[in-house]
């Protein structure tokens, strides 16, 4: 069971606002462990480290060990969640000391779910429909993608036409439909569905599928029967725990699966008054086997990245005008400058049904866009 309130939740990833807002709608005094530390990040957080280069969105193993030692010293701590940044870095998910306990699934269990060999040979061995997957560069390139086994974000997905090679890239064929996700609790065992999202996956530089944001709940009663019976095939088989998301492509009503992604994810925030006490608890109550049920509500919710589409920075006047805006999130802390593709912000919308949640969002991304200040960094010589 989850931890009474107003114990200490410590959280962790590449950007934790999301879980930070989750822990404190939950009743925990929050300690925020991530790369960006965004204002609200800070904003819902009792204390918060820095863990990684925003540059590179990795996390620092040395960073993270330390942060985590000094969290496991903050009052009554109930544990710590690993979020974004952890999938292609399994063994980080043992940095935290004895006395700060990881509520979420243990190292072995990701890096079989992670592995495309092991992730793709279970889905055939239970009849599951995924897009065709290669180990080796297809002789015939087109059509294919080349992808990391811990990537996240569609940062690592790249043309296999001229993908560099590693030793954790695997090749998937392209197959066109609706990207989605799958939003679900799991206790190891059993399942249950939180929500089905509409991802936006498109361009940005010379990535071919970066994640943009998503819009939820997408309510359809045959694709969530289907998403369901796949969750209790996949879950028991890998012993899936906590908050994870199952992203796919539904074409035609069939949903051809991808990957699992086994911690909290962005789309938790598209969700967060189904459940009474939040998605952060209902994720520490089903790492400890007990899995709570939603609340109906009504509505469509969608979330977007603003990204810089060429240098450009913010000063003081735009940080405060983009701070105090409703729907703007993942604030820079202060004044800064963004090179072409950085993330800047994000924003959100609420509406009655999914075309005008889009046509908010198309809008607010707009208004943070325009307001964009240029920037002409010096060439080095």
């Amino acid at each position: 069971m989850s931890p009474p309130p107003g114990g200490t939740l410590v959280v962790a990833g590449t950007s934790a606002r999301a879980m930070a807002e989750s822990a404190r709608q939950g009743g925990w005094r929050v300690v925020a462990l991530d790369v960006f530390g965004d204002l609200d990040t800070r904003r819902a957080s009792a204390r918060w480290w820095r863990v990684g280069d925003p540059s590179t969105l990795a996390i620092d193993p040395a960073r993270l060990r330390e942060a985590l030692a000094a969290a496991a010293a903050e009052p009554n701590p109930a544990g710590w969640v690993a979020g974004g940044g952890f999938d292609g870095a399994p063994d980080l998910l043992t940095a935290a000391p004895p006395g700060l306990r990881l509520l979420g699934m243990a190292p072995g269990p990701v890096r079989a779910l992670r592995d495309p060999r092991s992730f793709f040979a279970t889905l055939d061995r239970h009849g599951l429909r995924h897009p065709e997957v290669s180990f080796e560069r297809p002789a015939d390139p087109s059509g294919w993608l080349a992808k990391r086994a811990g990537g996240s974000g569609g940062w690592h997905i790249a043309p296999a036409s001229s993908a560099l090679v590693h030793e954790d890239t695997y090749f998937q064929r392209q197959r066109s439909g609706r990207p989605m996700s799958a939003l679900f609790l799991a206790d190891g065992e059993a399942t249950r569905l939180v929500a089905l999202n509409e991802l936006t996956v498109g361009p940005l530089g010379a990535r071919p599928c970066v994640y943009h944001g998503a819009i939820g709940p997408v309510r359809d009663a045959a694709l969530e029967a289907a998403l369901t019976a796949v969750l209790e095939r996949l879950v028991p088989a890998f012993g899936v725990r906590g908050l994870a998301s199952l992203d796919f492509v539904e074409d035609d009503g069939t949903p051809w699966l991808l990957e699992v992604n086994p911690r909290p994810s962005a789309s938790m925030v598209l969700h967060a008054q189904a459940w009474p006490a939040g998605l952060m608890r209902a994720h520490v109550a089903a790492v400890g086997g007990h899995l709570t049920a939603a609340r109906a509500r009504g509505g469509v919710r969608g979330i977007r990245t603003v990204f810089a589409a060429r240098p450009c920075r913010i000063d003081g006047a735009l940080l405060a005008w983009i701070a105090h805006r409703p729907h703007t999130h993942d604030l820079p802390a202060a004044p800064q400058a963004f090179a072409a593709g950085d993330p800047v912000c994000s924003v959100s919308a609420e509406a009655a049904d999914a075309a005008a949640v889009r046509r908010l969002l198309d809008e607010r991304v707009a208004a943070v866009t325009e307001r964009l200040l240029p920037h002409f960094p010096e060439n080095p010589r």
